[in-house]
């Protein structure tokens, strides 16, 4: 039997005139629909909203939380065989011809940007603080909160939640597109990637679907990342000496719970008004410009930080931390993938404060991740076009892993080092997440000078800014590429405007609605149906190339030519 060539044709109708003029109305009105009514429903009605999502929220960690740990994994086993399997590995992401579009720098300078940069300011010293005072061996007694026998153990829940399973999550939504886009010649949208299973059903209701819950799941995976970003903007702003953005020592909550030191009403509006209002106007520059100048502008800034740390904090622990951890993580990276704490219903006993434990750090940083794959994977095939599938792989999942590795050993590793030796005297541990690294740089350089720790917290708000408008102003040109069937080229000013507005006000609305909880609750909620996408593009990619392989042995062509590649339906 002779092999088919592959489909190189999906039409995705589109408006031809008026407002909506190159966009698919079906996703693009559905989807602005979806976050307008959430939006109205959390400022409107936030108590109501904080309690509904909340119950929907124990929901889906009482029964999906296994589901988010398997399927992760199964994320991890398949990137590697993609980059392991010859006849993968070798394969372009376009035609045989092509060059990447953008130097390794400025490449991995976009990926880090939009994939994890505004993480690393919030998470490289509350995550190995936060699991130096608890984790799953200090609940079953095997080791001590705070204590200098908790410090592996810290490392090794830090790197697993930052490590393969996060850039896997992107690496596969990045290969799928990139590959159907620049090989097939498809519309770059997550629709395209399902193609060798649905076939031309993808250009009707079916794709319409896929495309909606992908731009769903992406404002929830952003705004999570911006609800930390805000929190941790203002508690800089603090520091350099901007008050009245958070609330007084005596402020309790509706439950009579202390909120002292949380971001206020005020504090989010400012944030929001100067980081979306910056985005924005990046965005409307396109990538080429503002978001890549950002990005390399990030960068360097972020080396700057990160040697601060490596020179002035605690360099030889963090020596000790990075290659001690990385062992202790890559030996129980095969245990841990697939561990399933399960509640036995008993509150306070071991396994329901393990299986508690799950959901507050695993559960939600996999959610997190899928919530966010399809922004920083359609971004990285955005990117990514004429490398190897071995190329992005490498590019794209390990180098960057490690890049987190290194910012949670020396600026982490300081933190730890300043609490375990007394001399931050619990001043970090007791800080808020936004707030621990400036608390850590502070005690670093306030023995030497004061100007120099507020020139530092100075650094860090810029850095802070640019990684948060990069994040920001990718997200929006995604969620408009997906609008606009796959159409990369410029978009209409009104959209852009649209979708700056509304990530601000799904932050805005959710913080007001119950706090950074509220967000997290939301993208775990949004998580899971794109979960389920992205189980199908893993099937999709492998059969593809199966028989693209199959394919080239029997001289039928697998790509085709840039000027032949789909353009939207009018």
């Amino acid at each position: 039997m002779a092999i088919k060539p592959p489909l190189t044709d999906l039409p995705i109708k589109t408006a031809d005139s008026g407002f909506y003029q190159g966009f698919s109305k079906n996703v693009t009105i559905i989807s602005k629909a979806i976050i307008s009514i959430l939006v109205v429903w959390c400022i409107f009605w936030p108590v109501q909203a904080g309690a509904t999502l909340g119950t929907w929220n124990a929901v889906i960690l009482n029964n999906f939380a296994a589901w988010y740990i398997y399927v992760v994994a199964a994320f991890v086993i398949v990137c590697l065989s993609l980059a392991i399997w010859p006849t993968a590995g070798r394969m372009k992401l376009g035609t045989p011809d092509e060059v990447p579009e953008f130097s390794n720098f400025s490449w991995f300078s976009m990926m880090f940007g939009a994939g994890i940069g505004v993480g690393m300011l919030t998470f490289s010293v509350a995550e190995p603080i936060s699991h130096f005072q608890n984790n799953p061996s200090v609940i079953q007694g095997l080791t001590t909160a705070n204590g200098a026998d908790n410090v592996r153990q810290a490392y090794v829940w830090s790197f697993l939640h930052w490590g393969a399973g996060a850039w896997a999550c992107y690496a596969i939504i990045g290969l799928a597109l990139a590959f159907f886009a620049y090989r097939r010649g498809l519309p770059l949208t997550i629709r395209s990637a399902l193609t060798p299973i649905f076939g031309k059903a993808l250009s009707g209701t079916l794709g319409h679907i896929i495309d909606i819950v992908a731009v769903v799941a992406t404002i929830l995976g952003v705004a999570q990342t911006l609800g930390f970003g805000v929190e941790q903007f203002v508690a800089g702003l603090t520091r350099i000496g901007i008050g009245g953005l958070t609330y007084g020592a005596n402020a309790v909550n509706a439950d009579g719970e202390s909120i002292a030191g949380a971001v206020n009403f005020l504090g989010i509006v400012v944030a929001l008004l100067f980081i979306m209002g910056a985005s924005t106007l990046s965005a409307l520059s396109g990538v080429g410009k503002g978001i890549k100048w950002l990005s390399n502008i990030n960068m360097v800034l972020s080396i700057v930080l990160l040697g601060f740390f490596i020179i002035f904090g605690a360099t030889w622990f963090g020596f000790t931390a990075m290659f001690v951890g990385l062992w202790d993580y890559l030996t129980a990276l095969p245990t841990l993938s697939f561990n399933v704490f399960r509640s036995d219903g008993v509150e306070g006993s071991e396994a329901f404060l393990l299986a508690q434990w799950q959901g507050w750090w695993p559960v939600f940083y996999w959610a997190w991740w899928i919530a966010f794959a399809p922004f920083v994977g359609l971004f990285l095939a955005r990117i990514s076009k004429g490398r190897t599938i071995r190329e992005f792989v490498l590019g794209a999942m390990i180098v960057p892993a490690l890049m987190c590795f290194v910012w949670f050993s020396w600026a982490g590793g300081t933190a730890v080092d300043l609490e375990l030796n007394g001399n931050a005297n619990g001043a970090i541990l007791n800080a808020g997440f936004g707030d621990m690294i400036f608390a850590t740089t502070e005690l670093i350089l306030l023995p030497i000078a004061e100007i120099l720790a507020w020139g530092m917290a100075v650094l860090i708000v810029v850095l802070l800014t640019t990684f948060l408008v990069t994040s920001a102003d990718s997200a929006v040109l995604i969620v408009n590429t997906i609008n606009a069937a796959g159409d990369e080229g410029p978009k209409a000013r009104p959209h852009i405007l649209f979708w700056g507005a509304a990530l601000a006000l799904v932050v805005g609305g959710l913080l007001l609605s119950g706090g950074t909880s509220a967000i997290q609750t939301a993208m775990v909620i949004g998580a899971l149906p794109f979960s389920i996408v992205m189980v199908l593009m893993c099937l999709s990619l492998i059969k593809a190339i199966w028989n693209d392989g199959r394919r080239e042995r029997a001289g039928v062509a697998t790509t085709v030519h840039p000027s032949e590649r789909a353009v939207p339906a009018e």
